[in-house]
C-alpha cells in the first residue's frame, strides 16, 4: 500500500525530497524508505513523541515492537533508514545528533553456502552439446568455474596469457588485486584447448574483437564475456540437464571448495586456491561437510562406535 507522504512528519518529507531530487534515488528506493519511516513516524506518533528530538532508546523500543512481525534482514533495514534520515536531519541542522548511530543491528542468520551433489555437477558441465562454437565455449568455461574455484568476475577478466595450458596452471587476479596461481584438472584442459583450436578463432571475428583481443573467453560478437552472460548460459545448461533449481555461478566455486574437502584435500589448502585473505571465510564449508566429517570420527576414534551404539 502506497503511503501518503501529505500525513508524515515534516521531517521525513523534507528527507523524501533530499532522497529525490539531491540523491536521484529510483522511485523503488524511495518507497521502501519512507514505508519503513511510516512505521516509525506511527511509532512515535502513538507514544506522544516527535521524530526530533529522539534518543537511542526509542529507536530501540521500535525496533522491539518490529521484531514481532519482521526477520533480522527487514529490521536491519529499517534501522537502514532511520540512521540514513537522521544523518540527513543532523547536516542540515534540524537536529542536534543521531539517536540511532549507536543502535546495533541485529545479527542476521549465517547461511550455509549452496551446494550440488558431484553427479549433477558433472551433468551441468557436460550439458553443453559440443556442436557450435558458443557451445564449446560454454563447456570450456563451466569445466574451468567447477575445476578452479574462481569467481565468476575472475573467469571473465582472463586473458589468454593469463592461462598455462600445458602445465594446467592459470594466473588469477582477485579481490584487491591479489594475484594467484590455480591449478585446474585435465577435463578442464581438454575443454579449454578444444575451445582455443576450434571456437575462439571462429568468435573473434565477430565485430567487437578488437575491444577484447587478449580476453581468454569471447561472446558471439568478438567481445569480452561478461558475468551477466556466463549466468544466462549456465542457466541454459540447468534447463538442458532438467535440475529443478536456479543455479547461481557462484555456486559452483561452492561445489569445488566443498567436493574438494570431502575428498580429503587440507582447509588452508583450499583457502589458498580460493584466494580467502581468512581461514574463517573457508571454514564454513566444514559444515556443509560435517557428514563425512562424522563419517572419519566413526572410523578413526577406538571408540566411535560403542558410543554411537
Amino acid at each position: 500500500m502506497p503511503v501518503d507522504e501529505g500525513t508524515l512528519p515534516p521531517e521525513i518529507q523534507r528527507f523524501a525530497a533530499y532522497l529525490r531530487t539531491e540523491r536521484r534515488a529510483s522511485p523503488h528506493t524511495v518507497k521502501a524508505y519512507l514505508t519503513d519511516l511510516s512505521q516509525y513516524a506511527a511509532y512515535l506518533a502513538d507514544a506522544g513523541q516527535r521524530v526530533v528530538p529522539s534518543s537511542p532508546a526509542i529507536v530501540r523500543a521500535f525496533l522491539a515492537r518490529a521484531a514481532g512481525d519482521a526477520g533480522a534482514m527487514s529490521l536491519g533495514r529499517k534501522l537502514s533508514a532511520i540512521r540514513t534520515l537522521y544523518r540527513f536531519l543532523v547536516r542540515e541542522g534540524l537536529a542536534p545528533a543521531n539517536p540511532a548511530r549507536s543502535v546495533s543491528g541485529p545479527k542476521r542468520p549465517k547461511r550455509l553456502p549452496e551446494v550440488l551433489p558431484e553427479e549433477e555437477v558433472a551433468a551441468l558441465v557436460e550439458a553443453p552439446a559440443l556442436a557450435a562454437p558458443l557451445d564449446l565455449r560454454d563447456r570450456a568455461f563451466l569445466e574451468l568455474l567447477y575445476a578452479s574455484g574462481l569467481r565468476v568476475s575472475e573467469l571473465t577478466g582472463l586473458d589468454r596469457e593469463s592461462l598455462d595450458l600445458g602445465q594446467r596452471l592459470v594466473r588469477v587476479l582477485g579481490k584487491r588485486s591479489k594475484e594467484r596461481i590455480v591449478p585446474f584438472g585435465v577435463t578442464a584442459a581438454e575443454a579449454i584447448g578444444r575451445y582455443l583450436d576450434e571456437a575462439r578463432p571462429v568468435l573473434a571475428t565477430g565485430r567487437d574483437h578488437a575491444t577484447a583481443r587478449e580476453a581468454l573467453f569471447l561472446n558471439y560478437r568478438g567481445g569480452r564475456l561478461s558475468p551477466r552472460s556466463v549466468a544466462r548460459r549456465l542457466d541454459r545448461a540447468v534447463l538442458a540437464t532438467g535440475l529443478p533449481r536456479h543455479v547461481h555461478p557462484h555456486v559452483l566455486r561452492h561445489c569445488f571448495a566443498t567436493h574438494l574437502l570431502g575428498n580429503g584435500a587440507d582447509l588452508r589448502g583450499i583457502q589458498e586456491l580460493l584466494g580467502h585473505a581468512s581461514l574463517s571465510t573457508t571454514q564454513r564449508y566444514t559444515h556443509v561437510d560435517w557428514k563425512r566429517l562424522a563419517a572419519v570420527y566413526d572410523a578413526a576414534h577406538p571408540r566411535a562406535k560403542r558410543e554411537r551404539s
